[in-house]
């Protein structure tokens, strides 16, 4: 089906009407009325869907494959895809999952399991060109507000679109499903905390996120605050250029080390074994691998640590044995946040070797040459960089409204961690925290075309969920456990997300082995999905 025009028919200030056009046969088949602002043009699909990374890449895959009638539009900010591959920009930037698992389902991936992010990139753009899903991506395409009507059974959306000589302009598009793929964070700058005399450092302070392209670091002297997946990968990247670069903690993180190679892919592809079969093969043993490990984290989290801290041990060498329980052995659980994994040991190859080192402490002040430390040590400083984490962003800061109505996304209940209560024809791809992201994405977007389908075979244009007589008394509880996971980006921004409850379909469970099994089969006629 291709997109059908919208003809304005009258203005106002504060009102449109427009009339759909079927493309084909150019009849009237339906009026829409929109408060609005007057705006430039505007445009009309079955399905929106919302960024140009991963996971609007995948949902849009999916769309095409599984609801060729529909039509449909990716809408992104930035101008190209990516998502995180493209905004992230400092040295050394890579994965912190394997590819075979962080690439689609339905594309081999062909290279080591841990990518840079040039590699995962080109990944995507293959998954573009070879699919033809460039006609349907529009980018500099900012959306400011989200609208509903149940009336029209329609999402109108605010847009502003900026061209490539930078000129905006507001434009408009309506859909029939909405379908939210921008992640989780905020792109356009990182978390940094408010620190004391912040504004006296006589240097640079920058975050990785918004890496500045004239930031020289040769024969200077660098403090990295942070010690998660970004400083791992960022360090041993700078290291060797730096006259010397500090991690500077608070607490330690985990590691693990390992060779950024697979040993059953490489036998499968000496044995000229298909590219599908490979990436299957391999894909199903890294899951399970997973899992085990997982359990064993649930299971024997002392053991877990112990075996963590050995690989380290093993990676600094004897030299470094009191450092290890100083500035490597975390408070929580292993699994309770996200364990970095460090390909080659390179993180701790540049500790062995002199170039980096680490300091755990806290901080008192930035003085116009460093930082001072609440134990008195004075970390001196031409640079800091602050990889403190993310700024969490609930979908995409667009501001949500359902006939009429501010949407507050903090009192939705979630069904099974894609749509919520009281929000209709909307859906939110929301990855794995301890499995990689993509796995959820793709097992997400199977179950909305799927749910899509069924619309179509019903003859409804409408589905909220909502809670059953049975569900009302249901405890209701954080869209992530605390307890089970909690970086801070979450903990800071946990009351502006969904809540979950206690039982089936009202679970975001974040268990990708419960719901590889579940959501493929999931009942979208229990009574939880209301359709008119």
């Amino acid at each position: 089906m291709r997109a059908s025009s919208l003809s304005l028919i009258r203005a106002c200030h504060t009102s449109f009407i427009f009339v759909k056009i079927d493309s084909r046969s150019n009849e009237p088949v339906q009026a829409m009325t929109f408060s609005s602002a007057p705006l430039g043009i505007s445009e009309d699909f079955d399905v929106v869907v919302v960024g140009a990374g991963i996971s609007g890449i995948g949902a849009a895959w999916h769309l095409q494959h599984q609801c060729p009638s529909k039509s449909f539009v990716v809408l992104e900010s930035q101008d190209s895809f990516g998502g995180t591959w493209r905004t992230h920009r400092f040295p050394g930037i890579r994965s912190d999952s394997d590819l075979f698992t962080f690439g689609y389902g339905f594309k081999p991936w062909m290279g080591p399991p841990i990518a840079t992010g040039a590699e995962i990139l080109r990944y995507v753009k293959d998954v573009i060109v070879e699919n033809a899903l460039a006609k349907h991506i529009r980018y500099r395409h900012s959306i400011q507000s989200a609208a509903w009507s149940t009336e029209a059974r329609r999402w109108q959306l605010e847009v502003i679109r900026v061209s490539s000589d930078g000129q905006s302009e507001r434009v408009q598009f309506t859909a029939s499903f909405l379908w939210m793929c921008q992640g989780y964070y905020r792109h356009a700058e990182g978390y940094t905390p408010e620190w004391l005399g912040m504004e006296r450092f006589k240097g640079r302070l920058v975050h990785p996120q918004t890496w500045p392209d004239d930031l020289e670091l040769d024969g200077k002297k660098v403090v990295v605050i942070g010690s998660g997946a970004t400083a791992a990968t960022l360090i041993p990247a700078i290291a060797d250029q730096c006259a010397g670069v500090t991690m500077l903690q608070r607490s330690p993180t985990f590691y693990i080390t390992g060779r950024n190679a697979n040993d059953l892919a490489d036998t499968l592809r000496q044995l000229d074994i298909p590219s599908e079969w490979t990436h299957e093969i391999v894909r199903r043993k890294v899951l399970f691998d997973q899992a085990a490990f997982i359990r064993r984290c649930a299971t024997e989290p002392e053991a877990v640590r112990t075996d963590l801290l050995n690989g380290v041990r093993a990676a600094l060498g004897s030299s470094f044995e009191a450092e290890v329980d100083k500035h490597f052995s975390p408070r929580y659980r292993p699994w309770q946040q996200r364990i970095a994994f460090v390909p080659n040991a390179d993180l701790f190859k540049s500790i062995r070797e002199g170039k980096a080192t680490v300091v755990t402490d806290h901080i008192e002040t930035f003085t116009e040459r460093g930082i001072q430390l609440k134990s008195g040590q004075v970390l001196e400083a031409d640079v800091v960089v602050s990889a403190t984490g993310f700024n969490l962003s609930v979908l995409g800061d667009i501001r949500f409204s359902v006939d009429g109505q501010p949407l507050d996304f903090g009192e939705t209940v979630t069904w099974r961690g894609a749509m919520f209560t009281g929000v209709p024809n909307m859906a939110w791809v929301f990855g794995y925290f301890r499995a990689s992201w993509t796995l959820r994405a793709d097992l997400v977007s199977a179950l909305i075309c799927r749910l899509l389908t069924h619309m179509d075979a019903l003859g409804t244009r409408f589905v909220v969920p909502a809670l059953r007589p049975q569900d009302d008394s249901m405890a209701l509880k954080p869209w992530v456990d605390p307890e089970n996971f909690n970086p801070g980006y979450l903990i800071r921004g946990v009351g502006l997300l969904p809540r979950q409850g206690s039982h089936a379909p009202w679970l975001h469970s974040q268990d990708y082995w419960t719901e590889k099994e579940e959501l493929p089969v999931a009942d979208l006629d229990d009574g939880t999905l209301v359709y008119r």
